[in-house]
């Protein structure tokens, strides 16, 4: 079922809430993959009713970034929804999300100051916007996120925390290609070239779990290591490459507990970010 208008789909969820149902929640930009898909199975199985936005949010984007040619499919998107079972699909305009005079944001401190929230400026401020938006819309019991998108994952976790949101938010793993590369829309983007140089966002990761578990405890060495795997691609630039503690995203010298390891790369025009949770203790194990 395909819904546009804000209040046709409140009237349908309120009806799923008088039978007793739960609703589950997957967030999406849409040019739905298998990490998408991971999250709606998990959905399908743990809620009553699973509604999946596809909503590509233009306040997330500056405008030197790529709005416009962020892919989009949604007759596709929609054919895949329905075999896999997704009850409704909610793809708003974005004339209905932000109505003219449009002047509130959410704005959060700290967790959005670092790693993409450096890069991409005003990145987060849209993304706590859309997902408070979406949340007061949809009034879910449970929502879906990936781990792939780590740093956006702590700063809803902690918005719904400081908010005092009713709703349960759920972090699954990174889908990844046979090869590593983590699943996103926009590997869409890379040519079949760029498509293997993006392997060293992978491969750096694997390096740092390498290392850590022989050892190597400095995050400087390890990230410097990581560095040397991704100058290997022709095409490959930089963003930021961190140590970071899960929980507050501050930097990490000396790991002593799990870290989580994060880098965000340029493959020619195209951005890429990666994530992988270490541990010594698993490490030694």
């Amino acid at each position: 079922m395909l819904v546009k208008k804000i209040s046709e789909l409140r009237k349908i969820l309120s009806q799923a809430r008088r039978e007793g149902k739960t609703i589950g929640f997957v967030p999406t930009m849409g040019a739905l993959h298998e990490g998408h898909f991971s999250l709606i199975r998990a959905a399908r199985q743990e809620t009553d009713f699973l509604v999946t936005s596809i909503f590509v949010n233009p306040t997330q984007f500056a405008p030197s970034e790529d709005f416009a040619q962020y892919p989009r499919d949604l007759e596709g998107d929609l054919k895949k929804a329905e075999e896999i079972g997704v009850d409704l699909v909610f793809a708003p305009s974005a004339e209905e999300m932000y109505t003219e005079g449009f002047a509130t944001y959410v704005w959060q401190e700290r967790l959005t100051e670092r790693m993409c929230g450096l890069s991409r400026p005003g990145f987060f401020r849209g993304v706590a916007t859309v997902v408070t938006k979406l949340f007061n819309i949809v009034g879910p019991c449970v929502a879906y996120f990936g781990q792939k998108d780590y740093q956006q994952s702590v700063v809803v976790r902690r918005m719904v925390r400081d908010l005092n949101m009713e709703v349960e938010i759920r972090v699954l793993p990174t889908v990844r290609q046979s090869d590593g590369l983590a699943m996103s829309s926009r590997n869409k983007h890379l040519s079949e070239s760029e498509r293997q140089e993006a392997l060293c966002l992978y491969q750096a990761l694997k390096e740092a779990e390498a290392l850590v578990a022989a050892g190597e405890r400095k995050s400087e060495k390890i990230i410097e290591k990581m560095r040397e795997i991704v100058a290997g691609a022709p095409s490959a630039r930089i963003d930021y490459m961190v140590v970071v503690d899960p929980e507050n995203l501050e930097d990490i010298e000396t790991i002593e507990g799990e870290v989580l390891v994060a880098l965000a790369v340029w493959i020619g025009k195209t951005r890429l970010i990666d994530n992988m949770l270490i541990s010594p203790e698993k490490s030694e194990a």
